[in-house]
């Protein structure tokens, strides 16, 4: 779908986009098709897409993967999907706020891939709501802006290291990322944007119950980032265990949560799960 077309339907519906939705269209044919070619769809693959906006990404995926899961809030976009491309089976068309959707329709995601072009203003908290699903996506593959792009492929000492990194790396690798200027989407965004993606681990690091100490624990840690993390955590657990575990996985009681690693805030959440009054 090319910018003059974008332009012909919005304008011939008299829509208006809204910049809270975060309605900013993705036309360049190019970054359209490095999206779909970073996802490495099968006929058989089962893809959600948040946000498909007026279809450009949306035909793509119905031409290479199986089935197609697409959630868009705008009721006016929703009438033009129905009518454009409505008719192929293999389109679920959902009007629902993602977010709200994600949290409230029991859904198992196992095998699924993510493909999107995110709504900037829900990014966060959906990948978050994605990444600690019992049954998570085989893969990921969104723009986003950069600055969240920076904070999901941050590494421990970064200032971008934080709670959005570890509670989407916990379960995700990133497996790579490419910038896309403003000049590509309608109406151009005021940053730039990138697109990222992250497939599951072969291998769990926590199980199901320990993933929820984990959350608690690395919420609390960045809760006040020039704070030491052992002040902060001591808040929530008893001090003398809290040392002790310290001590054990190698951490100085000195330590900000910026500067420890996935592996270490995972090793924490073991001996924390240990403790008689978590």
């Amino acid at each position: 779908m090319t910018l003059s077309e974008i332009r012909q339907i919005l304008n011939e519906r008299d829509i208006l986009l809204t910049k809270s939705l975060g309605q900013n269209f993705l036309h360049d044919g190019n970054q359209v098709r490095r999206i779909i070619a970073a996802a490495e769809l099968r006929p058989d693959d089962r893809v959600l897409e948040v946000g498909p906006g007026l279809g450009p990404l949306t035909e793509l995926l119905l031409d290479q993967a199986g089935e197609v899961l697409a959630i868009e809030k705008d009721r006016r976009l929703v009438e033009v999907l129905r009518e454009r491309l409505g008719a192929n089976s293999k389109l679920c068309l959902v009007q629902a706020d993602a977010l709200e959707y994600l949290r409230t329709t029991p859904h198992d995601w196992t095998g699924w891939k993510l493909v999107a072009n995110l709504p900037y203003s829900i990014t966060s908290p959906l990948l978050v709501e994605l990444a600690l699903a019992r049954g998570a996506p085989s893969r990921l593959v969104f723009t986003v802006q950069m600055e969240a792009a920076q904070r999901l492929l941050a590494e421990a000492g970064s200032g971008d290291y934080g709670v959005l990194t570890l509670l989407v790396r916990l379960r995700y690798e990133p497996r790579g990322w490419f910038k896309i200027t403003p000049d590509c989407f309608f109406p151009p965004p005021d940053v730039a944007s990138a697109c990222v993606r992250l497939d599951l681990r072969p291998a769990e690091l926590l199980s199901d119950a320990e993933r929820g100490v984990f959350t608690r624990l690395v919420k609390k840690a960045f809760s006040e980032r020039r704070k030491m993390m052992f002040k902060l955590l001591k808040q929530e657990w008893p001090e003398a265990k809290l040392a002790v575990a310290f001590t054990e996985i190698g951490l100085s009681p000195q330590v900000r949560a910026e500067a420890v690693s996935l592996e270490h805030f995972v090793q924490l959440t073991r001996l924390i799960r240990t403790f008689s009054n978590p």
